[in-house]
């Protein structure tokens, strides 16, 4: 198995961490890197700016990935069942158009699946899905401290509240796919 097949994708399903580390726990992911996309302010924005909520970015992580063992439609299921598309512009507590479900393609073909994809699921949520699909103009890393978050505080209330039930779920509906 070469690495003629990498892929990166790019998602937004609220807090970061939780995104970050749903996918470390991922067969065929390469790397996670947390970061910010979508925005429309100048330069690289800073979390707190971010979280301010006026530069329009959304947190997100951009995942690469080996398609010849896990493909973008199945790294797409992961993201949408182990978060909440149904809610607009939050997760859970938090809130703003930073927490927004989005999904940044890279290209057409990612784009015509991730469209798929969201009519697939469609039936699986009580709520209409609201997840954002908007093509990936820049991505932006966040600072070092949000890198790998999880694994680096998982004694934080936040990461055992939030993330630990984010990771259970992930476990329960997709233990084929874990590392």
């Amino acid at each position: 198995m070469g690495k003629n097949n990498i892929q990166v994708a790019t998602f937004g399903g609220g807090c970061f961490w939780c995104t970050e580390a749903v996918f470390l726990e991922v067969k065929g992911i390469e790397k996670v890197v947390s970061g910010y996309s979508g925005g429309n302010a100048p330069g690289k924005p800073t979390y707190r700016e971010v979280c301010s909520g006026l530069t329009g970015h959304a947190e997100v992580v951009q995942v690469t990935f080996d398609a010849d063992i896990i493909s973008y439609e199945d790294v797409l299921i992961i993201f949408m069942t182990t978060h909440d598309p149904t809610q607009l512009n939050r997760q859970g507590a938090d809130v703003g158009t930073q927490y927004r479900s989005v999904i940044f393609y890279h290209n057409n073909e990612q784009k015509k699946i991730a469209e798929v994809v969201i009519q697939q699921l469609a039936d699986y949520f009580d709520q209409k899905i609201v997840t954002e699909v908007s093509p990936l103009d820049i991505f932006y890393d966040a600072e070092d401290y949000h890198q790998d978050y999880y694994n680096n505080n998982q004694e934080k209330g936040y990461c055992s509240f939030v993330i630990t039930p984010k990771l259970q779920k992930l476990r329960k509906l997709h233990a084929d796919k874990l590392k």
